[in-house]
């Protein structure tokens, strides 16, 4: 999640993250993390990402020079940035022979996607 300040509406990061805030903290499905009374601002209907970032496991960083926040998803009950290791499907012609590879067909195994670009 992109954002150009610290603060952003509720409604904002509600329909961005899936995350809701409930009076007893930040919620999703039977998730709820009691926030401190800062975390709101009631008056704006706004939220301090950074406390929310931090009590969420939420990686969050900052380029000063364009004045961009990144907001990363949350934690997993372990505390590791990845909820889940199971990748997307992926489909894509063989570079030798031009027949179509499934990354399913490798399911089991561990696997490393190497991708590049030239932009």
């Amino acid at each position: 999640m992109l954002l150009d300040s610290q603060r952003v509406p509720v409604s904002d990061f509600e329909a961005r993250t899936g995350w809701s805030v409930q009076p007893q903290g930040l919620c999703q499905g039977d998730v709820c993390l009691p926030l401190p009374n800062e975390a709101v601002d009631s008056t704006t209907a706004t939220l301090d990402v950074e406390v929310v970032a931090a009590r969420a496991g939420m990686p969050l960083v900052h380029d000063e020079t364009r004045n961009v926040w990144a907001l990363g998803p949350a934690a997993g009950p372990d505390r590791r940035a990845l909820t889940t290791a199971q990748a997307p499907e992926l489909e894509l012609p063989d570079i030798r022979t031009g027949e179509q590879f499934k990354l399913s067909s490798l399911k089991g195994q561990k696997v490393l996607l190497l991708a590049w670009a030239s932009w």
